[in-house]
């Protein structure tokens, strides 16, 4: 078994099981995780359907996850919603919010996770439901034409703050993730948001794949994020496209990578979150049971 510091994150389901993958088969999804070696464990609730189907089976999935000895560590709350210039979605999405918090605090969650906020584009047909906006996705995308940014900025700073609140009060941090199009999507616009919000609870998920490919060096991010990250997320890039590679498989500096780790003396949990359709892997499985045989080598056995 591996140890507790290292996470199966969700994109494993996803992998296997589309996007999202059922919520009635969560002891499935388990059950998998823990035959791979995993104590810990990811898992989603996404968009309102999915998240809500989540929330009505917590107390279930709790009671087979303790079965199996699985300490579920992160629940990632999906609701791009959640930065719409509409403030009645806004509202909707607060509401979705606090049941994936209560959700997250059945299942012994320490954090709820969710992409930074989406800017509030207009899409042709909506917000499409993938997990990262390409760039031809962003590229179809436009604003409200009355859109008065300030506004709309001091709405989303507000909007944020009660998150973290409803957050803190199940005691869980809130973990934005880094990827193309968000705002907070590297390491400077993450400072400059967390400024703004001004809640202790709100950290950043390290996405080093994902970072990687937008350019924003992870030793530098490490070295200036270090009071704000407890969760870091693991796969590799190749800096062309989005991709979850298996560490290796890119061009990231892993061996800088884990020196810096250990020069800010990171001591938080790190999910491997290798694979999904933009990624060719043929086992998944078998890329999961390497990586992490890969990532205790690397950073806990040296």
């Amino acid at each position: 078994m591996y140890p507790k510091s290292i996470v199966c994150a969700y994109l494993y389901v996803i992998s296997k099981y589309g996007y999202p993958p059922a919520a009635e088969h969560t002891d499935k999804y388990l059950s998998e995780m823990k035959e791979l070696g995993f104590t810990s464990v990811e898992l989603e609730g996404i968009r309102k359907e999915h998240l809500l189907e989540m929330y009505d089976r917590r107390f279930q999935i709790r009671q087979q996850a303790d079965r199996l000895g699985l300490s579920v560590v992160i629940y990632c709350t999906v609701l791009p919603g959640l930065s719409s210039a509409d403030a009645r979605e806004r509202q909707e999405n607060i509401a979705l919010f606090q049941k994936g918090c209560e959700t997250a605090s059945a299942l012994g969650a320490q954090g709820v996770l969710d992409n930074a906020p989406l800017p509030p584009y207009q899409f042709p047909e909506g917000i499409p439901v993938v997990r990262h906006y390409d760039e031809d996705v962003l590229l179809a995308a436009k604003f409200p034409p009355n859109l008065d940014w300030q506004k709309y900025w001091e709405d989303l700073v507000e909007t944020y703050r009660t998150l973290c609140d409803i957050a803190a009060d199940k005691n869980l941090k809130f973990h934005l993730h880094p990827c193309l199009g968000v705002l907070a999507a590297t390491t400077v616009a993450f400072l400059y948001f967390y400024d703004a919000v001004g809640k202790d609870n709100l950290r950043f998920n390290i996405d080093t794949a994902n970072q990687f490919l937008m350019k924003d060096n992870l030793l530098l991010s490490l070295r200036r994020l270090a009071d704000y990250v407890d969760y870091i997320h693991i796969s590799d890039n190749r800096g062309l496209h989005v991709e979850h590679l298996p560490p290796g498989e890119g061009k990231i500096r892993w061996d800088l990578f884990f020196e810096t780790l250990d020069q800010v003396h990171y001591n938080g949990m790190i999910g491997l979150d290798i694979g999904g359709e933009e990624t060719q892997i043929d086992d998944i499985d078998q890329a999961y049971q390497r990586s992490a045989k890969w990532l205790e080598e690397k950073w806990l056995n040296k």
